[in-house]
């Protein structure tokens, strides 16, 4: 058997693993996805209507689709915080040290967790993006081609951000350490465009809320589901999300490979 055959058959064990896993306990999933959904139903049925009549007198319905596309940014970052958990559990509990003695391909124990966690990444954002639906949310004016782009954007987005995890969770010494580190992903979406316009920010808070990678992540998103133009802000996300994924995959696989055996 060649190596590539090794490489794959192993990283569909290890996958196969992780999702039996989720599966089996789906409380921290569950935690992770209602926060989305709480926030969902809190801006619309709570703030709606007052955030909406500062954004130029919008009705609710234009502001439910102004914000759906920060929820499900939001949705891929609280998710793969699960991830990081997982990752800190295994090598706390001495899993990954079994597997290190182990014949098997060494990297596919980190891609087992970054396919799984893009795959319920995805799934996530299914599940609050019908929630959204049953609540008003409605893409009249994008293309089926619009749709392709926003799916593969946020399969992207939660590619990047799940290696990204995976770093946090190799150095975290728990499970909470993991959950602490991993914070960040839950709390750049608050602070980016997904709620309000970055133009009715202060003036000192605006650089923070642009030059991050959710706010063009969410823009690009937000043109793309409602047909509108996405400017340069498609480049901006695609550029975040290469190098985010460099950074994540370098910093696992250092931490990885130097750990010992």
């Amino acid at each position: 058997m060649s190596a590539l055959s090794l490489a794959v058959r192993d990283s569909s064990t290890m996958l196969r693993r992780n999702l039996l896993h989720a599966r089996r306990y789906p409380s921290l999933t569950l935690n992770l996805l209602l926060t989305p959904v709480m926030m969902l139903l809190l801006f619309v049925y709570v703030f709606g209507d007052v955030m909406s009549a500062g954004m130029g007198g919008a009705d609710r319905a234009a502001y439910i689709a102004y914000v759906v596309p920060g929820i499900l940014m939001m949705t891929v970052g609280g998710t793969v915080v699960g991830t990081a958990v997982s990752v800190s559990n295994d090598m706390t509990e001495g899993i990954i040290a079994r597997f290190r003695t182990m014949a098997i391909h060494r990297p596919s124990i980190l891609v087992g967790h970054v396919v799984g966690s893009v795959l319920q990444c995805l799934m996530s954002v299914v599940l609050v993006g019908a929630v959204a639906v049953a609540v008003g949310f409605r893409s009249t004016g994008a293309t089926a081609l619009e749709w392709l782009a926003a799916f593969g954007l946020t399969a992207l987005i939660a590619f990047a951000l799940t290696w990204i995890a995976v770093g946090m969770g190799l150095v975290s010494p728990n499970a909470e350490a993991a959950s602490n580190n991993a914070l960040p992903l839950i709390v750049l979406p608050l602070i980016s465009s997904a709620f309000v316009p970055i133009d009715s920010m202060p003036g000192w808070f605006r650089p923070i809320a642009e030059y991050q990678p959710f706010t063009p992540a969410i823009e690009t998103l937000r043109g793309l589901l409602l047909g509108t133009g996405i400017g340069h802000n498609g480049w901006l996300a695609v550029a975040w999300c290469a190098g985010l994924t460099v950074l994540g995959y370098v910093w696992s696989k250092s931490v990885f490979d130097r750990d010992p055996a």
